[in-house]
Formats: C-alpha cells, sequence, structure tokens
C-alpha cells in the first residue's frame, strides 16, 4: 500500500470520528481508489524482470536463427539501394514492423509500472535495435545490403508510434498487417515462399499493410458513438514476381506468362479492441501490445488495372 493512500485513510478515519459527524453531516466519501499504472503504482519487480528478460531472450534467439538459417553467405559489409523495389511494399512492411515492436514493448514496459515517457523511449530504443541488427546481417550479406531507405522506413514506423504517445497521450493512428494467399508465388517459390509461413514474410503480392484510424479520436462524436470502431486505409501491390522488374516466366504449356505489376487501395472498418476494456487494466495492456493484425472485415479496392473491386471478408489476392 503507497504512503499517498495510508494518508487517505488516516484522514477518512479522523474526519469519520469529528464532531461534525456527530452533527448529522453525511460521511465523506471514501477515497479515489489510485491509478495501477499512475505516478504513485512503483514498478512491479516481477513483470518488470519478465519483461526484460523476455525481451532479452527473443533477441538473442532472433539474431542467432537469423544468422544461421537467413544470412549464411557472408561478403565484407556493403550498402545498396532498393527504394525502387516492389512497389515500396517492402518499405511499408519495415514501417508497421518498427511500430508493432515500439508499442508492444510500450505496453509491456507500462505493465510493469514503468513511468510512461520512460516506456515510450523504451519500446521505440528497442525497435531501433531489433530493425538495425536486420540491417546490418543484411549489410554482409550476399544478395542483400544495408539500406538507407530500410532504415528511414524503420524510423518513420517508431516516430509515428513516439510521436503520438508523446503528442497525445495515446495512439490515434496505428499500423497493421493483413495477408491473403496469391497465385504468383507458385511462379518463384524460392522468392516469394514455397510454403504458406514463407509466404506471410515474402510475398508481398498477398501483404496488405492498414493505417487503422479510429474514429472517435479525430472526429468530433456523440457520447453513443462506438469508441472502439477504427477506419483502415490499406495498400498493397499485384503482379511482382520481380524486385524492379518481372523476370521471363513461362506457363507449363511452355507459353510466356506476363503480369502487370500494380498497386492496390483499399479502404476497410476495423476494430481497437484494447478500447473495450478499461484503462490501466492488464487485459488493456496486452491487447495494445499484440493487437497489430487487421481484423477480417469487408474491404472497398481500387487498383489501375482492374477499377473498384468489392470483397466480403478479405482482400482477395490475385
Amino acid at each position: 500500500m503507497s504512503k499517498r493512500v495510508v494518508r487517505l485513510l488516516i484522514c477518512a478515519l479522523a474526519l469519520g470520528t469529528a464532531p461534525a459527524r456527530a452533527q448529522g453531516l453525511p460521511p465523506n466519501p471514501p477515497p479515489p481508489t489510485p491509478d495501477p499504472l499512475g505516478p504513485g503504482a512503483g514498478i512491479h519487480t516481477g513483470r518488470l524482470i519478465g519483461v526484460v528478460a523476455g525481451t532479452a531472450v527473443v533477441y538473442a534467439l532472433t539474431s542467432y536463427l537469423l544468422g544461421k538459417t537467413w544470412y549464411t553467405k557472408r561478403v565484407p559489409f556493403h550498402a545498396f539501394d532498393d527504394n525502387g523495389e516492389w512497389l515500396q511494399m517492402d518499405k511499408v512492411g519495415h514501417a508497421t514492423t518498427a511500430y508493432a515492436i515500439s508499442r508492444g514493448e510500450y505496453e509491456l514496459f507500462r505493465w510493469s509500472g514503468v513511468p510512461d515517457r520512460t516506456a515510450v523511449l523504451t519500446g521505440g530504443l528497442i525497435a531501433l535495435l531489433y530493425q538495425s541488427t536486420i540491417e546490418v546481417f543484411d549489410g554482409y550479406s550476399e544478395g542483400w545490403g544495408f539500406s538507407k531507405g530500410d532504415m528511414a522506413a524503420n524510423a518513420a514506423g517508431i516516430a509515428l508510434f513516439v510521436g503520438q504517445q508523446y503528442g497525445f497521450g495515446a495512439q490515434k493512428a496505428s499500423l497493421r498487417y493483413g495477408f491473403s494467399r496469391s497465385l504468383y508465388a507458385r511462379y518463384r517459390p524460392e522468392l516469394l515462399g514455397a510454403s504458406r509461413g514463407a509466404q506471410m514474410l515474402k510475398d508481398y503480392n498477398g501483404q496488405q499493410y492498414w493505417l487503422s484510424v479510429n474514429v472517435a479520436s479525430v472526429l468530433p462524436v456523440g457520447p453513443s458513438f462506438p469508441r472502439w470502431l477504427n477506419l483502415d486505409l490499406g495498400y498493397s501491390g499485384s503482379g511482382l514476381t520481380g524486385g524492379h522488374a518481372n523476370p521471363p516466366l513461362y506457363g507449363a504449356d511452355g507459353r510466356p506468362v506476363v503480369f502487370r505489376r500494380v498497386r492496390q487501395f483499399y479502404l476497410s472498418p476495423d476494430a481497437d479492441f484494447a478500447r473495450l476494456v478499461p484503462a490501466g487494466s492488464t487485459g488493456r495492456m496486452l491487447l495494445g501490445a499484440t493487437q497489430f493484425i487487421k481484423l477480417p472485415a469487408p474491404s472497398l479496392e481500387f487498383n489501375p488495372r482492374d477499377g473498384f473491386r468489392w470483397h466480403p471478408l478479405l482482400p482477395a489476392a490475385d
């Protein structure tokens, strides 16, 4: 029990036994319940140790596995310019990943009782460490290279989280990820992935990235308006079997197969489940840390190849 709560209880007891009570005055209201994550709450030592240890283990294990399985062919450190590749889908992916790590770590450190501004900075720095480590691996690997564009995208994702948290004390807009399996991976499985799990990481044709805006946070709405309702703007690419351009491809009959590379834009409703549980609760912290997946919902798509298309549940990857 904090000193503040003890003082409030002593005051309440003293006032309750004062002469004014005997004169029929109404009893004093009970002391307010302190915010479990407020300035006086203090650090939850067990939680903090678990979060720090878990973060360190995940970082070390991820770095080790990437070095042993993904980055196997080492070359001298070098940089390359990949800003024109994949219709910039990889850059949006970097920003989304950096945002998700920043917010997830922030929520976990707040759950541990770390002060808000310290938790914001810690989350951003951990995301920068994770993403920078991958870029350094790229710089020493054959077929990749250190990318300034990737680092700029990482910084943008971190800045989106940190700027909102410092400026508004809340996330009015967040970045989310969605996936629908595409037909293009079977033409280049070594590049786009042979399994569903690999395609979720490698096939930009099947990935969608969403800017999810909480409507009640940005528009003047009435008290009955659902505070959990979000509106998402999505982006994806289609017809991508190579970075800058598609290589020659042939079907089973030996005839050339040509795909037109197009950008896709979406509009879809979404939900922020963290707003359905009380502020400061464990549920809100954990939902905020893990809710980076776009929920299945109807969406309207536009692309210059097919025009407008309606998807009743999930965007249908070509």
